[in-house]
C-alpha cells in the first residue's frame, strides 16, 4: 500500500508542471477576473483523480488521460463560477453580428477597418473591445437556448433532443467548422493553428507573427468571432 502511495505521489509530481501549462494556455481566453492560482488548484485535483482511476492496462496513455482530467475539472469549476459576464458576452456578439453582415453584404471577410466602421467605432477602441473580449469561445452552450434561461449545459439536457453536445459532434457541424477555419484571413489561420494545433503560447506567438502578446489576443478574439458568424446556422 505505502509502494502504491509513493508511486502516485511520484505521478503528482511529475506531471504537476502540465497542471500549471495549461492553466496559463486557458488563461489567454479568460477575463482578468479569474485567478490563475485557482485554476492550477483545481487542476491538481483532477490531477490527483487522474492518478487514483488511470488503468495503464487499458492502453491509454496516462498524460493524455490525465489532461483531460486536468482540463475537465478547470471546466467544471469555471462553469460554477458562471464566469462569463453577461456585458463580455454582448460585446463578442455586437462584434460577431457586425461581422456576419458585412460579410453577406460584402460576400467576403470583412476588414478590421471595416468591422470597426460596421460597429461606429475608432480601429483603437475596437481593438480594446476585441481584449475585452478574449474570453469568447467558438460556441457557448447558451447559444442553444434563450438568453435569459439557465446558464449552463445540465441546465438544458431535458430530453435527448435538447443536448447542445449532438451538434457539436454532428458531421456537418465539422464540415462547417473547417471550412470556417479555411476562411479565415491567413495571418488569423495561420495565428489559430500555432495556438491549438501546435500548442504555442500568446509570447511564442507573437514572436513569430512580429506583434505584441496583447495583439495576439486581439487576433484570436476577431478570430473566434468570424468562426461564429460562420457558424450562426448551427445556432439559429
Amino acid at each position: 500500500m505505502a509502494g502504491k502511495q509513493s508511486s502516485q505521489d511520484e505521478q503528482i509530481t511529475k506531471y504537476a508542471p502540465l497542471v500549471k501549462r495549461i492553466a496559463y494556455h486557458m488563461m489567454a481566453r479568460l477575463p482578468a477576473s479569474v485567478e490563475v492560482d485557482d485554476l492550477i488548484q483545481v487542476g491538481l485535483i483532477g490531477l490527483m483523480d487522474a492518478v487514483g482511476r488511470f488503468d495503464g492496462t487499458q492502453g491509454a496513455q496516462f498524460e493524455s488521460y490525465a489532461t483531460q482530467r486536468i482540463r475537465g475539472a478547470m471546466l467544471d469549476e469555471l462553469r460554477e463560477a458562471d464566469w462569463l459576464p453577461r456585458h463580455v458576452r454582448q460585446k463578442s456578439r455586437q462584434i460577431e453580428s457586425a461581422i456576419h453582415k458585412l460579410e453577406q453584404r460584402n460576400g467576403r471577410a470583412p476588414s478590421e477597418q471595416e468591422i470597426s466602421a460596421e460597429l461606429g467605432l475608432a480601429i483603437d477602441q475596437y481593438q480594446s473591445m476585441l481584449g475585452d473580449v478574449k474570453c469568447s469561445q467558438l460556441l457557448y452552450y447558451e447559444d442553444f437556448s434563450d438568453e435569459d434561461s439557465a446558464s449552463f449545459l445540465e441546465r438544458y439536457l431535458v430530453d435527448g433532443a435538447s443536448d447542445p453536445l449532438a451538434v457539436l459532434e454532428d458531421d456537418g457541424f465539422r464540415d462547417s467548422l473547417i471550412a470556417a477555419i479555411h476562411h479565415l484571413p491567413e495571418r488569423e489561420r495561420s495565428m489559430m493553428g500555432m495556438y491549438y494545433e501546435q500548442d504555442m503560447n500568446l509570447k511564442e506567438i507573437g514572436a513569430v507573427l512580429g506583434v505584441s502578446e496583447s495583439r495576439v489576443c486581439q487576433l484570436h478574439s476577431q478570430a473566434v468571432a468570424r468562426l461564429r458568424a460562420q457558424l450562426k446556422i448551427w445556432k439559429d
